[in-house]
């Protein structure tokens, strides 16, 4: 598979042009033709590039001062805040832009001028599941504290999402509480699902001694369903429960939360009688870990990683 994954790269950076350091026949990088392009007709905050493009700050740096040198680019503070630098294109730059634009469009038709219709079709929906499969890829999943600003953005928007969905609307004052202190180690963990720095999802787990463990809080954002977050929150709280020696995770759901069943479900979940008096609750699911389960990556390379000093707290 790793083979597979260089081929692809390889073939990719060829094609596309990558390779060359005047990439689409003009004087500059691709790191500063998508810089130009990611900052856009409106601007970009210099961090907000960074954190999208996942790149250095030095080298960002760096490429801002070469399409400032060629006139291309203004980089100066915000006017409503000093702190923040917003890097412009001037109108050089935007007429730079473009011509990379329409270069650019050459490229994608000569991808495709030399296949069959039906190849193009194929093609075109192969890219775009490769998109979506490497955009996945790109999610962190990391514990926070439930005060953190990802964690508050994300159990926001889980208590509005309930709110508009449920019959009578959602009172939180009314459900089974999952408090700050509940979901800190030893008490329990918040996972918060990240995609380019922005929060995307949350999934949390209440331990109770000897008893099963409950989960809670399960959103995913409704731009980043399709990723696979949900299965990979749920799977990665199972695994929190594993080392802490847990062998039966519950959880209760609203019957309008479908697409949450079918995940339940298809993660092994069995339906079982009420556990406890959740108002919302229409369903109650039980699983059983079992001894086997997973306690962490099956080979250190891939997967969640969870550092020594949270082993510590929640076993």
């Amino acid at each position: 598979m790793i083979s597979q994954v260089r081929r692809f790269n390889r073939t990719v950076t060829q094609r596309v042009g990558a390779l060359n350091d005047r990439f689409l026949a003009r004087d500059r990088s691709l790191g500063e033709a998508r810089l130009l392009w990611e900052i856009g007709v409106d601007g970009r905050d210099v961090r907000s590039l960074r954190a999208d493009l996942e790149l250095d700050s030095g080298y960002v740096s760096r490429l801002l001062r070469a399409l400032e040198a060629a006139g291309l680019v203004t980089v100066g503070p915000k006017e409503s805040d000093r702190r923040v630098r917003i890097a412009r294109l001037t109108s050089a730059g935007l007429a730079e832009r473009t011509i990379l634009d329409r270069r650019s469009d050459a490229v994608a038709a000569s991808l495709l001028e030399h296949l069959g219709e039906k190849q193009r079709v194929r093609l075109v929906e192969a890219m775009a599941e490769v998109e979506r499969l490497l955009t996945a890829a790109m999610v962190n999943v990391l514990p926070v504290d439930p005060t953190h600003a990802d964690a508050a953005y994300c159990l926001h928007e889980y208590f509005s999402d309930l709110n508009q969905r449920f019959e009578a609307g959602f009172d939180p004052a009314l459900s089974i509480p999952a408090d700050a202190t509940d979901l800190r180690p030893a008490a329990g963990v918040l996972l918060v699902a990240t995609l380019r720095s922005s929060p995307i999802g949350c999934g949390a787990l209440k331990f109770h001694g000897d008893e099963p463990a409950e989960i809670k809080r399960m959103w995913v954002a409704p731009s980043a369903r399709g990723l696979g977050v949900g299965r990979r929150l749920l799977t990665e709280l199972e695994t929190y429960a594993a080392i802490r020696g847990v062998r039966t995770v519950r959880l209760e759901t609203n019957r309008t939360l479908t697409e949450a069943i079918g995940l339940y479900r298809s993660a092994g979940y069995v339906e079982v009688e009420p556990f406890n008096d959740e108002t919302y609750a229409h369903h109650w699911f039980e699983k059983h870990l079992g001894a086997d389960h997973p306690a962490g990556p099956p080979d250190g390379s891939s997967g969640m990683t969870i550092d020594a000093d949270l082993r510590t707290a929640i076993a």
